[in-house]
């Protein structure tokens, strides 16, 4: 978790983007000033320029997932880049824990990365001479640990990725599902506050994928980060996002939550992306319940707010009243009827959005 200093307050934002830019191309300065920062692609390419990131702001608060996601050549990489530093950006401000990332010094940007930010990428970069525990101790030797510190907080992470019996494997040895929980171990292994995921899981099979996304969830559960995950996936970004920001030539089309994403779509390009997902799979019941009054007559049946409507669905439709709906202290907060169940499953997804 992040450690909050007396002079920072708990509201403010692990990392906060304003207007950030990020042109390619040798007369990107100049083009900048002469639109006056009004970015036209278009016009821009026609310049012999590549437009990366147009006009990004957002803010990522502490133990929060926000999930990058577009097609290829969306942008959403070049945007983790600048935040990370990897990249320059052309123009606007990053902040973290409210310090000025542009204006940090060489050295202030290596203690940054060593000391608060994790990163984990799609090719796994694993030391093919070393073992699991020895790829996995091998930061925190750079960083000055000692051998028998730096082995013992190896084996920890292991453990905790579930790699137990694997720890003297060579990569060769391992699978593609086992090398990325040993990239995912090297990362966690210097504790970082910040972790940054680009695509992640994209190189693995759809099963290995899937198991790999439970692992993930899993971790945060335990570990609680602040993650700017990469993905062009987006039933993954659906899976494990707090929110989701949709990019599109380097702009940010939507960044909302995923039950927002899915019902109230803001642009027609967004609304491509959600028209043939099936709600009932992603939506949680609280994005879909209706508000509790005294009279309502209950049923016995009650079910969480975070319950996927899938996994529910069944019990709610043999029940005739309304279903409460109950916080995790067992609050009754919401109703849910098996008519509103019947619409999300058999009904048209247009119809549903205009009863919401």
């Amino acid at each position: 978790m992040i450690s909050q200093s007396k002079s920072i307050p708990m509201d403010q934002p692990v990392i906060k983007c304003v207007s950030v830019c990020k042109i390619f191309g040798e007369n990107a300065n100049k083009l900048l000033k002469q639109s006056n920062g009004v970015i036209d692609a278009k016009t821009f390419q026609d310049a012999g320029c590549v437009v990366g990131v147009n006009n990004a702001s957002f803010e990522v608060h502490k133990g929060e997932m926000l999930v990058v996601m577009g097609l290829s050549g969306s942008g959403k990489s070049t945007l983790l880049r600048c935040i990370s530093r990897l990249a320059d950006t052309t123009a606007g401000d990053i902040f973290i824990d409210g310090q000025d990332l542009l204006a940090m010094s060489p050295k202030q940007l290596i203690e940054l990365r060593r000391n608060k930010m994790g990163m984990v990428f799609q090719n796994f970069a694993l030391l093919p001479h070393k073992t699991v525990l020895e790829n996995i101790a091998f930061p925190l030797q750079v960083k000055g640990y000692s051998t028998e510190n730096s082995i013992k907080r190896a084996v920890e992470m292991v453990e905790l990725v579930g790699l137990n019996g694997r720890e003297n494997y060579f990569p060769r040895e391992l699978s593609g599902g086992q090398q990325q929980r040993v990239g995912i171990a090297r990362s966690l292994a210097v504790e970082p506050d910040i972790w940054f995921l680009d695509e992640p899981f994209s190189a693995l099979d759809p099963l290995i994928r899937k198991e790999m996304q439970d692992e993930f969830l899993r971790l945060q559960g335990v570990l609680n980060k602040t993650i700017l995950f990469v993905t062009h996936d987006f039933n993954e970004a659906l899976r494990l996002a707090d929110r989701i920001a949709i990019m599109k030539d380097g702009v940010i089309e939507q960044l909302d939550t995923p039950a927002n994403i899915v019902l109230k779509p803001a642009t027609e390009y967004v609304r491509k992306f959600t028209k043939e997902v099936p709600r009932e799979k992603v939506l949680k019941i609280e994005s879909v319940m209706d508000p509790v009054d005294k009279i309502t007559d209950f049923s016995f049946l009650k079910v969480s707010k975070n319950a996927i409507i899938e996994t529910v669905a069944e019990a709610i439709l043999t029940e005739q009243k309304k279903v409460a709906v109950v916080d995790d202290d067992g609050a009754v907060i919401g109703s849910i009827h098996s008519s509103k169940i019947i619409q999300i499953l058999f009904g048209h997804s247009d119809s549903f959005e205009q009863s919401k």
